[in-house]
């Protein structure tokens, strides 16, 4: 019983993490727009890397931010499958 508990856990908390780094994205293309204080792209890097590259991903592609740059377009989808295969091996214990 504890175990599928705890998987549904980390599945609630990795959407919400998702959904915080989606609203992360938007609130830096909305500064960015506004010449205004930025997120740090190390930032943007380390919340990707920590099971939010979905949020991530969707906001740059949904908001039209941070595309031109290849660190982005290669780093950012190389990091969510990198959180696929995490998640995985995590839902496989």
């Amino acid at each position: 019983m504890f175990e599928s508990h705890w998987k549904w856990a980390v599945v609630l908390v990795i959407v919400l993490w998702n959904i915080i780094t989606f609203i992360m994205m938007k609130i830096d293309k909305s500064k960015a727009e506004k010449s205004k204080w930025r997120i740090k792209e190390k930032t943007i890097f380390l919340s990707a890397f920590l099971s939010g590259a979905f949020g991530v991903l969707a906001g740059m592609y949904i908001f039209r931010h941070k595309t031109r740059h290849w660190s982005f377009k290669i780093g950012i989808p190389l990091i969510a499958i990198i959180n696929l295969i995490l998640i995985y091996f995590l839902y496989t214990l």
